[in-house]
Parts: C-alpha cells; sequence; structure tokens
C-alpha cells in the first residue's frame, strides 16, 4: 500500500485519518523540495513518533516508491492537502499500472487559509506559479494567468518558488508587470497561513518592498473587491502586521 498524506499547514496539521495510516507503515518519506516548511522535520517526527526520510524530485518521479511499495506499506507526506499544488498523478497512475493500492488522506490546503484575508474563494481563478529567476531564466507567462483572471474579474493566487524571498518575489514581479504592460497596485502577501505566525499584509509594491516575511508566503492580486472583501482584507491587514 501507498499512502499519500497531506500535512495540513502547522506541524500539527495532520489529521487522526493519516496518524493511523502512518502508524501501519514501515517507511515514511516527506516530499520536501515544492515548499518551504514553516516548522522542522525533526518537530514533525516527535508528533508522529517515526522517523522521516526526506526525498529530491528523483525519488518521488522515479520508481522508487512504486517498488518499495510493493513489498510494504509506505508513506509519502505531502505540505498542505496532498493534490493540490503538487498532483503526484504520475505517481499515482504508475502505482495503480504494477498493481499496488494506493490511499490518499487530505488536509488544508493554503487555499482554504486564504479565506482568511477577506476574500470570497470562488471569485479565484486559475492559480500560477512564480518561479525563481535564473542569469538566463526569467520567465514571467504567470503574469498572463493573472491577466486572464482579472478579464473575468477573478482574483489571481500566485504561488512562489522554495527559496524566493519576499523582495525577491516583488522585484520579479514589478519587472513582469512592466515588460507586460500591466499595472501593479495593492498587493496581498500571505505567510505561514495555518501557523501562529501567519501574517496577511496589504499595500503597494513600493511599501511591501520595505518588508519582510517568513517562508512560505504566496502573493494575491485582486480583482474588483465587494466592499464587504475589502473591508474584511483591511481589517486582517491590520490585526497582523
Amino acid at each position: 500500500m501507498l499512502y499519500i498524506i497531506g500535512l495540513g499547514l502547522n506541524k500539527e496539521g495532520i489529521t487522526q485519518e493519516g496518524l493511523s495510516a502512518i502508524g501501519k507503515c514501515a517507511k515514511i518519506y516527506l516530499e520536501g523540495y515544492t515548499v518551504d516548511f514553516p516548522y522542522l522535520v525533526e518537530e514533525l517526527e516527535k508528533i508522529i513518533g517515526k522517523k522521516i526520510v526526506k526525498l529530491v524530485r528523483e525519488d518521488v518521479e522515479g520508481d522508487k516508491l512504486v517498488r518499495e511499495a510493493g513489498k510494504e506499506d509506505i508513506a509519502l507526506l505531502v505540505y498542505g492537502s496532498p493534490l493540490f499544488a503538487t498532483t503526484h498523478t504520475s505517481l499515482i497512475m504508475d502505482a495503480k499500472k504494477a498493481g499496488i493500492e494506493t490511499r490518499i488522506i487530505y488536509s488544508a490546503s493554503i487555499f482554504d487559509a486564504l479565506a482568511e484575508t477577506g476574500l470570497q474563494l470562488y471569485k479565484f481563478g486559475k492559480i500560477t506559479s512564480m518561479p525563481a529567476w535564473k542569469k538566463n531564466f526569467t520567465p514571467d507567462s504567470f503574469l498572463d494567468i493573472v491577466k486572464e483572471n482579472a478579464s473575468i474579474k477573478a482574483h489571481s493566487l500566485i504561488l512562489t518558488d522554495i527559496g524566493l524571498s519576499l523582495k525577491d518575489a516583488l522585484s520579479q514581479l514589478e519587472i513582469s508587470a512592466k515588460n507586460k504592460k500591466m499595472k501593479i497596485e495593492n498587493i496581498i502577501v500571505c505567510s505561514q497561513m495555518g501557523t501562529k505566525t501567519r501574517k496577511i499584509l496589504y499595500d503597494t509594491l513600493d511599501n511591501l518592498k520595505k518588508k519582510d516575511v517568513n517562508l512560505p508566503f504566496c502573493l494575491i492580486l485582486a480583482s474588483d473587491m465587494h466592499f464587504l472583501e475589502k473591508e474584511a482584507l483591511e481589517s486582517a491587514s491590520k490585526s497582523m502586521r
């Protein structure tokens, strides 16, 4: 059996169902290459009572987990909800082709926590991701999704790459907006949502450049807001500065 288990948004976010499944498993693996965790792996080990082995992308996307699941019950732990930002569809399909049973155990995702901003979740459009730029790699196509969402007055959630700082993310956003001839006004920054240290910032790009937040974080570009959304957002932002 291969269990794919969501961890939720904090070290105590795993469900009772998830803990019960972990108790049956011979090996516990962690997918740790798609998000910056807001806690230490050692803290999670104390909660689940078992040793965790952190995997790199090649281990998850290769045949390692499928081979091992054919011999004994194993678990792959994923931050948030296991099929939200990273679907692991190929892993599930490979397991099925090999005749190995899989079980998905869900938990809270970042999208659940975004309701705390006051924005109405059904008004969000397609979700997009901002990769960390490198010397010869400066993609700005994530803003094409933002444009598409804005055309139907939908809010845009931008997930940021692992290790990307707020300062760099805002710089990439500013440059990309200029390239796309887009006007970026107020931005929402959500940091470590679901934890006691969560922050919701709502301000101009220039003002946010002076701020610093802990990883992980995401950006939201809101489209037309209902007055209740704006009132709730401003209230949430003021209470978490």
